[in-house]
């Protein structure tokens, strides 16, 4: 399709799907998934997201949600960025950029982990994947690739090979209870004995070397799947025919925030970012301070862990009628402010307004009464515990 088709094409989908938040200049600039034409043809609501033309829902963010909850249901998140780091010392380095210690990683098995700045802060989250012993992939978010690579090529003093296989790979998120049911006639690897964060590479819809990983970010249980671009329509559309007889359903990124923010798990640029340190962001699991190779903000670390930090993020349930959404103030009773949301919403799993924000440490404890300001109303909130969906 030449740019002028695309154009034409984009002008109806955006009046169809009521998607005027960026100009026809801007959809001809942004990038493409190796399935958005795919997306485009099944009448998803497209829109930008991190420099991609990317489905934000199809049927409904509401009724998307619960299929993943109940059934199962297919994400492209073809966007996310892949590294792949091998040599002798790509463990050194991986060890001296992340946060977590990934020499427990056998090869098999993932780690989420993030990108310590030099002040306290977080360059991105990520996942690490143990390929084979000296070579490992790296998984960054969709928005942070080129700043993630450039952080850790800077670092990388000791010739590691790195490669950026972001452009060539697609990876589709099946989730939901049943997808292991939804995928197994694709594939030989067994799916329901898969421990949680560990894969394989196999064959899948009788095609070679596609990696099966265990993981998710919508606390419904599924699996992450790598292949090169070539494979994506041949993938996309095993899975849902396999899927078919189980109730599957592609899903926008609209539900795939909702269901994380029930599971309370942060998303980058929102919750956490180069100011907010993982600390704070209640991901100390993550934050080695102990492990022997010294990482980037690694005493700054220590230091909080030791000695307690200022600000928390906290979970919140609204309770009374409102939604608080990102960069909505904290204010006490008398309206002066105290903290920030990060994120919001209405959980469609439990009915009721959810989300995140950062305040005073002193005020972290579940039980404690809070206010959103919400359109020049003082909201009462209350803190709440983690994760707000339980199965």
């Amino acid at each position: 399709m030449n740019s002028r088709a695309f154009f034409v094409k984009c002008l109806f989908i955006v009046k169809d799907n009521l998607q005027v938040n960026f100009t026809f200049t801007e959809i001809l600039r942004m990038k493409s998934t190796a399935l958005t034409q795919k997306h485009i043809a099944k009448g998803a609501k497209m829109a930008e997201f991190a420099g991609f033309n990317m489905p934000i829902s199809y049927s409904g963010i509401k009724e998307e949600h619960q299929t993943v909850r109940e059934a199962v249901g297919v994400f492209d998140v073809s966007h996310m960025g892949e590294f792949v780091l091998k040599g002798e010392h790509a463990l050194d380095l991986i060890q001296r950029v992340t946060s977590n210690d990934a020499s427990k990683l056998v090869p098999g098995r993932a780690q989420y982990t993030c990108l310590p700045n030099k002040n306290g802060g977080i360059v991105d989250d990520l996942l690490i994947y143990h390929l084979e012993d000296g070579n490992y992939m790296l998984v960054v978010n969709a928005s942070n690739i080129q700043k993630d690579w450039n952080w850790i090529k800077a670092q990388n003093t000791k010739g590691v090979d790195m490669v950026n296989i972001s452009s060539t790979t697609s990876l589709l998120a099946v989730q939901g209870p049943k997808a292991a049911e939804a995928l197994q006639s694709l594939t030989d690897i067994d799916l329901a004995n898969m421990k949680f964060y560990s894969f394989q590479k196999g064959e899948f819809a009788g095609l070679k070397n596609v990696l099966i990983s265990a993981t998710g970010y919508t606390g419904s249980g599924g699996f992450e799947i790598y292949f090169k671009n070539d494979y994506a329509p041949v993938i996309w559309e095993a899975i849902l025919e396999a899927g078919a007889p189980f109730g599957i359903q592609p899903i926008g990124l609209g539900a795939r925030d909702t269901l994380r923010l029930e599971m309370g798990y942060c998303l980058y640029g929102n919750d956490i970012d180069e100011n907010t340190s993982p600390i704070e962001a209640g991901l100390s699991w993550i934050t080695k301070v102990k492990k022997a190779t010294p990482f980037n903000s690694q005493t700054i670390f220590a230091q909080q862990k030791a000695e307690g930090v200022r600000q928390k993020l906290v979970p919140f349930v609204l309770l009374d009628r409102g939604i608080a959404r990102h960069g909505y103030e904290v204010v006490d009773e008398s309206g002066t402010a105290i903290g920030r949301v990060t994120s919001g919403t209405m959980s469609p799993s439990l009915s009721q307004a959810i989300g995140l924000a950062y305040v005073p440490a002193e005020l972290a404890d579940p039980g404690t009464e809070l206010f959103i300001a919400i359109r020049n109303k003082q909201v009462k909130a209350v803190v709440s515990e983690l994760p707000f969906y339980k199965a």
